[in-house]
């Protein structure tokens, strides 16, 4: 592990799992919401499940990155999820999207430093730092969108 990648990677499970300095994370955000209230749509706005497929579908195409094959996602797919009508299809994207969370944590805590100054894929996505911690911010900016979306969903708007 490299101090750099291994903040980088320790910011990630942070956002996920808990002790960010904003004292707000999926894990602890997302523990008592049910399916009902996960697909719920309210006004205009994504659900929560759509959100949490949206803030996962990046890591997954990075990860990939990571693995040697190319970049295949398309920003119009991000929203798009198989549906979610019971407790068990909700826990199970909770649980997929969890792990897959550790995984990539994982591969950016293997990642040399130098590695992280090299252009991601193509030099109009600039660099793998920059686009780790877009990754990162993205999961903050939804994680307050869910938030509020939870908000109104248990407590009737």
């Amino acid at each position: 592990m490299t101090d750099i990648a291994g903040q980088i990677a320790k910011h990630l499970r942070e956002v996920y799992f808990g002790g960010n300095w904003t004292a707000v994370n999926f894990k602890d955000s997302l523990k008592d919401v049910t399916w009902q209230q996960a697909t719920t749509k309210v006004y205009s706005f994504n659900t929560i499940a759509t959100l949490v497929f949206h803030t996962n579908y990046y890591m997954e195409a990075v990860t990939r990155v990571f693995k040697g094959k190319p970049i295949d996602s398309k920003d119009e797919y991000s929203f798009i999820h198989p549906s979610i009508t019971s407790e068990d299809e909700w826990k199970q994207l909770l649980d997929k999207t969890y792990a897959e969370v550790e995984n990539f944590a994982c591969m950016i805590d293997q990642l040399p430093e130098s590695k992280l100054w090299e252009t991601f894929v193509d030099e109009k996505y600039g660099n793998y730092y920059r686009n780790l911690h877009g990754i990162i911010e993205h999961c903050h900016y939804h994680l307050g969108q869910i938030v509020l979306i939870k908000r109104m969903v248990q407590n009737g708007g």
